[in-house]
């Protein structure tokens, strides 16, 4: 017997955030060197409250396995899941489309280009910080492009905003992909690029997590401050304006959030597909609709996807690890396949 969706709504919540914390202990304690759950905690202890925990108990590979490794890396796992996904939410919200997704607007493909450009300069070697950087720069150049193609009298209609990003994200990725073409000759390049594409979240740092988080942070909240406009929005554009939405601002500021979200999640890992696509349904069939439950919901749920795809990419086979992008497409196609199916059988006469 299927439970009602006043209680959907109570369990959910909490059986995601105990799934979050879950993978993230699992993230953090499982790799190519299983760390014991009682050193894992005392290295967070030690690091949070350094006046409660002794260093003597805590020995030195410990520490740089679990703190500065696989603790950086759940985190930057855990908000860019948690961003495509709210992302995601916005996007398919604002289009009112259920296949809609966070490179509706040519953001990722924008993050690629400049990720491809440092690659192939050479500025990529010099700086871990260059990489993430260029994408996120390029994400939001895309952005303003787009915005400025579609923008008419001020107005910016939402259908000639979505084809406006399909075009833009089909032009950015011919130049990235004419980009690697001229520098195939150099495989080592070539094979960086195609690996960073792939997405991955190797090698993650600290570093990585200040690039990120505070940008998803921000936008995260800035959207749940939207979240009443976006429900009046899917009612129309009319409608949510005789309501008392400020349309025109409301649209501009959910995409800009989405688009920073996306970008920022883009520059730390790479185009990692379908989490912004498959997740706000999955929580929409808990929650329902409303964005004020759907877009929390989905961001941790995007969270603990996210960790429990990359903890699948670096144990499912050892000593090599599979591209987070290869976990996520294949958990994500055959569900698209699925909503495609599903909407063709709604359409029927």
């Amino acid at each position: 017997m299927e439970l009602p969706r006043e209680h959907k709504r109570i369990i959910f919540p909490g059986v995601v955030i105990l799934l979050l914390l879950g993978s993230a202990l699992a993230g953090i304690t499982i790799g190519s060197t299983d760390v014991a759950l009682k050193a894992t905690f005392r290295v967070v202890g030690l690091k949070l409250f350094p006046f409660w925990f002794s260093a003597n108990d805590v020995s030195r590979a410990d520490e740089v396995i679990v703190w500065l490794i696989r603790v950086p890396r759940t985190i930057v796992a855990a908000f860019v899941g948690a961003g495509l996904a709210m992302a995601g939410a916005l996007m398919q919200g604002l289009f009112r489309n259920s296949l809609a997704e966070p490179n509706v607007v040519g953001v990722a493909s924008g993050a690629v280009l400049g990720a491809v450009i440092v690659f192939i300069s050479g500025i990529a070697v010099t700086s871990a910080i260059a990489l993430p950087l260029a994408a996120f720069c390029g994400a939001l150049l895309a952005l303003m492009l787009v915005y400025s193609l579609a923008t008419r009298g001020g107005a910016t209609p939402v259908s000639t905003l979505l084809l406006s990003g399909i075009a833009l994200a089909a032009l950015l990725q011919a130049i990235s992909s004419l980009l690697i073409s001229f520098s195939i000759i150099n495989w080592q390049i070539a094979q960086e690029i195609l690996f960073w594409m792939m997405g991955g979240l190797d090698s993650r740092t600290w570093t990585h997590v200040w690039i990120s988080a505070p940008f998803i942070t921000l936008a995260m909240l800035v959207s749940l401050y939207y979240a009443r406009d976006l429900d009046l929005l899917v009612l129309g554009e009319e409608p949510a304006a005789a309501l008392g939405v400020e349309v025109e601002s409301s649209k501009r500021v959910i995409i800009v959030a989405a688009a920073l979200m996306t970008g920022s999640a883009v520059a730390v890992a790479g185009a990692v597909g379908f989490v912004g696509l498959i997740v706000p349904h999955v929580v929409r069939l808990f929650v329902g609709p409303g964005h004020r439950a759907l877009l929390p919901m989905s961001a941790l749920t995007g969270g603990a996807f996210l960790i429990l795809c990359d903890l699948l990419a670096r144990t499912i086979h050892p000593p090599t690890e599979i591209r987070l992008g290869i976990i996520t497409a294949t958990f994500g196609a055959p569900f698209f396949l699925f909503l495609l199916l599903r909407n063709r059988e709604v359409s029927r006469p």
